[in-house]
């Protein structure tokens, strides 16, 4: 699974993403691409589904005011294809296009919520990214320090035997 991200540019009204990206903020399209297939939201006057289907990363498919800019992997899913249709379905029930509202339902908050219902909840928060990765440090450096210690005892223990070493 890959988020792609698609940046208004020059030509749309979100023309500031043109000096803001670069520094990791503004405005952006996202949809997420599984099994070789982009699926995206956006709004419409209609009250059905206002997720769509596009060809992975190409931004010409949603208009001349977007650029692709990227495709970030989020990691494998577990689910079929045939699955992943039907989660796309339920998730139409509640992004129809006509619910579309650029600052609370918009195409990144549908990019979460199919990403969330695809991947362990547990790789998608900093914090707990945070957390998997301390604790695996964590845990080396207590085996690093039992083996230390334990080659420590073992040299003391060896040098308090006299006569037993060999020279060769």
């Amino acid at each position: 699974m890959r988020l792609c991200l698609c940046l208004p540019c020059a030509k749309s009204p979100y023309w500031m993403n043109e000096y803001t990206s670069s520094i990791g903020i503004g405005v952006f399209h996202s949809g997420i691409e599984v099994y070789g297939r982009e699926f995206a939201y956006g709004g419409h006057p209609y009250p059905f589904s206002g997720i769509f289907e596009i060809s992975p990363g190409n931004a010409s498919e949603l208009g001349e005011t977007f650029k692709f800019k990227e495709a970030v992997v989020l990691g494998s899913t577990d689910f079929l294809e045939d699955d992943i249709e039907k989660i796309v379905e339920e998730l139409g029930k509640e992004y129809k296009g006509n619910a579309y509202h650029l600052m609370h339902k918009n195409c990144n908050h549908f990019s979460s919520a199919l990403s969330e219902s695809c991947l362990p909840k547990e790789w998608l928060t900093p914090a707990a990214l945070q957390s998997s990765v301390s604790q695996e440090l964590q845990d080396e450096l207590e085996e690093a320090e039992d083996a230390a210690a334990s080659a420590s005892m073992a040299s003391t223990t060896a040098g308090s035997r006299p006569g037993r070493h060999t020279k060769l």
